[in-house]
């Protein structure tokens, strides 16, 4: 066993032993590890990546954790790049404010805060605000754009000092944050600690139903331990002294669940949203471990779909290119076994990954001026959660004579 991973023996919503294998996806290099051209020469580790079902409770998650501070201490990942992103956070602190009724002054804190962005949206609507995110240069530069940002993992004992510091919270958020934390019990130990008797915690993580129902594998990677659903979240928050009060559907990252919750016996009452989210799960068969071995056989197909597509272009002198550089793309390549033979460059348009190289594979990763300088054939869209935006944005691409390959949920050529 690496010394920068493990493998844990238990569920860890419910502490369940009773665990079962469901899709073994090509085991990679953490999925935002780009590396510079001075580091080609060095090995990069890859770690498995295999799903597990929790017979006690269907909860579905990785056992492989990969020590955190590898995966998230030097992170490249920032929303504040993603127009679709910063309007998603608007309309997301908006609905919130209004939704519980938030005052103004009131206290917000954003663990794993990223850049801020979200926490900008609060701070603008007179909120005071704080986050939390181990990245350090992230945090950094968050704190100096005065967005007060602690570049820390987030424990019961953080939680007890800002309380101390600064009050208790209105409102905690944390997004696609609720699915990367091994111990989420601490996490939510941390969240009782600091949130108001009245306050909302409110999480966004990718749903379980779109990674189900759109072949979203590619969200699977080791930044992402679990990947929920309402039905086991309603039994672990209960058994920690919360209680869920509402599981919304939101299109971000192709399909997400956003969940509030309260201290046990909270002043609001359970929204209708959480029943139907159960009902919609039990009639999927999420709660079995057969609908994921049924999900297996499906990516075994695309993957069959999509390298014959490509190994044929390039069989026939075609230039292929990759359009985003998104974490879920090192699962695609890896599971797709789509490496530099096939894949020239990948165009991105965040300059934190410009001039680095893909994790593992080591495509080169360029500006979006690479596409009139390099002319590929096609460009395979790797960001296909924004595939429609990216095509738009390069209509002049289209019209030059190129073309789009959109991956999943479908292959498809545009």
């Amino acid at each position: 066993m690496s010394r920068h991973h493990h493998r844990r023996s238990t569920c860890r919503l419910c502490g369940g032993t009773h665990l079962t294998m469901v899709l073994g996806l090509a085991p990679t290099p953490p999925a935002n590890a780009f590396v510079p051209a001075a580091d080609l020469d060095k090995p990069q580790e890859r770690f498995p990546l295999d799903l597990f079902f929790c017979h006690d409770c269907a909860h579905v998650q990785l056992l492989d954790v990969v020590d955190p501070r590898v995966l998230f201490e030097n992170y490249v990942y920032v929303s504040g790049t993603s127009p679709v992103f910063v309007r998603h956070f608007q309309a997301y602190a908006d609905d919130v404010i209004a939704r519980f009724r938030v005052p103004a002054g009131s206290l917000v804190v954003d663990v794993g805060s990223n850049d801020g962005t979200l926490l900008s949206c609060f701070a603008k609507a007179g909120m005071r605000v704080q986050g939390i995110d181990p990245a350090r240069d992230i945090a950094a530069d968050a704190t100096a754009r005065g967005i007060p940002t602690i570049a820390d993992f987030f424990t019961p004992a953080l939680a007890a000092q800002i309380r101390t510091a600064k009050g208790a919270a209105k409102v905690v958020t944390a997004n696609n944050v609720f699915a990367h934390v091994d111990d989420l019990t601490g996490v939510v130990d941390g969240i009782r600690a600091v949130l108001d008797d009245d306050g909302v915690f409110v999480f966004e993580v990718s749903y379980l139903v779109d990674v189900f129902e759109k072949t979203l594998f590619d969200t699977i990677y080791h930044e992402h331990l679990a990947y929920h659903s309402v039905q086991p979240l309603i039994r672990f928050l209960a058994a920690n002294g919360m209680e869920l009060i509402e599981a919304l559907r939101v299109d971000s990252h192709g399909g997400s669940l956003r969940g509030v919750a309260q201290l046990q016996g909270g002043p609001h009452p359970v929204g209708q949203s959480v029943a139907d989210a159960v009902a919609l799960e039990r009639r999927l068969g999420l709660d079995k471990a057969e609908t994921f071995l049924d999900f297996a056989r499906d990516i075994d197909e695309r993957k069959r779909q999509l390298g014959d597509l490509l190994r044929g272009l390039k069989a026939c002198g075609k230039r292929i290119a990759g359009f985003g550089a998104p974490a879920k793309a090192t699962t695609l390549l890896y599971h797709f076994d789509l490496g530099p033979d096939i894949i020239d460059f990948i165009i991105d348009d965040s300059p934190l990954k410009q001039g680095l190289f893909t994790p593992g594979m080591h495509i080169p990763v360029l500006p979006g001026s690479a596409i009139a300088e390099k002319k590929p054939d096609y460009l395979v869209v790797l960001a296909w959660n924004f595939a429609q935006p990216i095509m738009e944005k390069n209509a002049g691409f289209r019209e030059a004579g190129g073309k789009f390959i959109v991956p999943l949920p479908q292959v498809e050529v545009v």
